[in-house]
Parts: C-alpha cells; sequence; structure tokens
C-alpha cells in the first residue's frame, strides 16, 4: 500500500526526476493564496495570508511569538488544514490531497524542529535511516544515503553512538541529516537554532545554507534577528495574520531603504538562547 501511495504521488509531482507535467520545472513550489487558519473563531492566526516562494529559494520567516509561524509550516506538512483559501504545493493543493496521498507528500518535504524529536534509545545511525525504512528502501540503498547524510552533517563515523550521548549541536545535525536523507525538494525548519548558543545557532544556519546550495528550497522560521543578520535573505514577517515580504532581507544600512520603516522594530525578542 505505501508503494502504491508513493508511486501514484511521485507520478503527479514533486521531487525532483519525477514532475507530473512538463511545466512543473517553472512552477513555484509553494503558493499561499488568500489562506485563513484560526483556533478560536475570535482569533484568527493566518487572516487572508497570500505568498509565493520560488523553487530555490532560501526564505527566513520570522515574527512575534503566536504570530503563526510554525503553523505556517505544519499547514505545508498537512499536520493541519487551511480553514479557508488554497495552499498549492507545485501546482497542488496541499489542503485537498485525500488522507492516503499525505504521507507520500510528507516524503517529498524535510522537517527539522527546535526539539530536535530523536529517539533517545537508538543510535545515529537508526534515528536517520528511519526515514528511508519506512518507505520500503533496500537496506543497501539506506546505509548508503545514511553514510552520507551523516558526513553532509559533519557526523561521518558517529552513526553506532546513542542519541542520548549527543550534545545539542549534534542532535540537531542527527535532526538535519534525518531530514535530509531522503533528497526532499523542500526543506522546512522551524526555529532550528533556538535550543543552541548563538556561535551553534551560526552553525546551524550555515548547515542549511550549505543545504540550499545543492538545490532544495528553504523555509526558515526564527525568531531570532542576529541570524537574520547574518547574510541578506528573503524574509517574510508573520504579524496580525499577514505576510509582509522583505525579498532583501533587513539590513539596517542599505541607502535606499534609509527612510523606510523597519517592519521589524516593534518585535519583541527572546534575548539571548539558551544554551544547550
Amino acid at each position: 500500500m505505501v508503494a502504491t501511495v508513493a508511486s501514484r504521488f511521485r507520478n503527479q509531482a514533486i521531487r525532483q526526476g519525477h514532475r507530473y507535467d512538463p511545466s512543473a520545472a517553472s512552477r513555484p513550489i509553494l503558493v499561499f493564496d488568500n489562506v485563513y487558519k484560526s483556533y478560536r473563531p475570535d482569533q484568527p492566526v493566518l487572516r487572508g495570508m497570500s505568498l509565493t516562494v520560488e523553487r530555490g529559494e532560501f526564505v527566513f520567516v520570522t515574527g512575534p511569538s503566536g504570530s503563526g509561524k510554525s503553523t505556517l509550516l505544519r499547514l505545508i506538512h498537512r499536520t493541519e488544514a487551511v480553514d479557508d483559501g488554497r495552499l498549492l504545493f507545485l501546482g497542488r493543493d496541499v489542503a485537498r490531497l485525500p488522507e492516503s496521498a499525505i504521507p507520500a507528500l510528507r516524503r517529498n518535504i524535510g522537517v527539522v524542529f527546535q526539539d530536535f524529536r530523536l529517539v533517545p534509545g537508538w543510535t545515529v545511525y537508526d534515528n536517520v535511516a528511519i526515514a528511508l525504512e519506512v518507505i520500503g528502501l533496500p537496506q543497501r540503498l539506506v546505509r548508503t544515503r545514511v553514510g552520507e547524510a551523516l558526513e553532509r552533517v559533519g557526523l561521518a563515523g558517529r552513526g553506532g553512538d546513542p542519541a542520548r550521548v549527543l550534545s545539542g549541536g549534534e542532535q540537531q545535525r542527527v535532526a538535519i541529516a534525518r531530514a535530509i536523507v531522503h533528497e526532499p525538494a523542500l526543506i522546512l525548519a522551524d526555529e532550528p537554532t533556538g535550543n543552541l548558543d548563538p556561535q551553534l545557532a551560526i552553525d546551524i544556519l550555515g548547515m542549511f545554507e550549505d543545504i540550499h546550495e545543492t538545490g532544495a528550497t528553504v523555509l526558515f522560521a526564527t525568531h531570532d534577528r542576529s541570524l537574520l543578520d547574518v547574510r541578506p535573505r528573503r524574509v517574510v514577517i508573520l504579524d496580525e495574520g499577514k505576510a509582509t515580504d522583505v525579498p532583501s532581507g533587513l539590513g539596517e544600512d542599505d541607502p535606499e531603504n534609509a527612510d523606510e520603516e523597519d517592519p521589524y522594530a516593534d518585535f519583541e525578542t527572546d534575548g539571548d538562547l539558551a544554551v544547550a
């Protein structure tokens, strides 16, 4: 059943080399079209939000606490569903996928969480390999891909270590390896540096930038303004249910923007990040 669903979905999209029609390569990877999402009728989290993300972009998603950063990512991953509007992943409306197609959708999306979500008693290898084993790949291919993924995140030779003995930064590297091991088209990072000290946070950001250089699209949700200043990247600011697009980042020294109001100015930050 898993193989049948995966085959059906791959024939329609989404990974590189499995396009469902010749125009797929030129379509945006994500389109939010007038999306609404609320948990209480009087307090919508997303209020008619519209946003387009092209293939191969690296986009920061930021905003004050409760602005909908995690909600936005969960909608893409279909952990939750939109209340109204359309959410298109390479032209396919994620909100209207049948339940049987959701697992295959998720195999085209890698997700990294703030709290790592590893199994402490499993080895590093097992925590990464599970992403491939659940779709029935041969063990020979699993071993090859896991080894490559661990090498990409700087953990070559650590596959036999129990996850519980790793530092916070190392655990996040394992989580990143798990997210990329199946070579997804889209990486969703939900506050992935929130539990790390500032220098480790910069290192982890650099890892996502390396992944982006391979052609993956990256949505990186964060409240940490210092990460947004590392280098100019497109920033999408969520506030009051809407998205404000800042294509060139939030640089303070751009003379062309010297007289423009900083859309981040009223946001509160959480101060120094906690040390892992």
